[in-house]
């Protein structure tokens, strides 16, 4: 596979995942739903860290998450928990599609 065509699955799956975390945060959240999503979110953040392709932008999610259910603002919370999980699973996307990637790169 190319690297234009691999870099253009990239983009289509990461977008796809980010339209689906946008869409999902309709209903009123409660504590319960908070938990619930920073759990898999902490997961999914915590597999890409053992994976050594931890995004900044993912950690800093689920921090604004903790920061908003500290505040009572549950409905924040398991949206930025969604978007750190969504965040986490494009970055181990990432690394298993990049991982041999290296192999067909053109040596001139």
């Amino acid at each position: 596979m190319s690297n234009r065509m691999m870099r253009l699955a990239t983009l289509s799956v990461l977008s796809a995942l980010l339209v689906a975390g946008a869409t999902s945060a309709c209903a009123a959240s409660t504590e319960a739903d908070y938990k619930t999503a920073y759990a898999a979110a902490d997961a999914a953040n915590n597999e890409a860290g053992k994976l050594r392709n931890q995004w900044t932008t993912a950690v800093k999610a689920l921090k604004e998450a903790k920061k908003a259910a500290e505040a009572g603002d549950f409905d924040k919370a398991v949206a930025e928990s969604k978007k750190s999980e969504m965040l986490s699973k494009a970055a181990i996307f990432q690394t298993n599609e990049q991982k041999d990637a290296w192999k067909q790169m053109e040596i001139r």
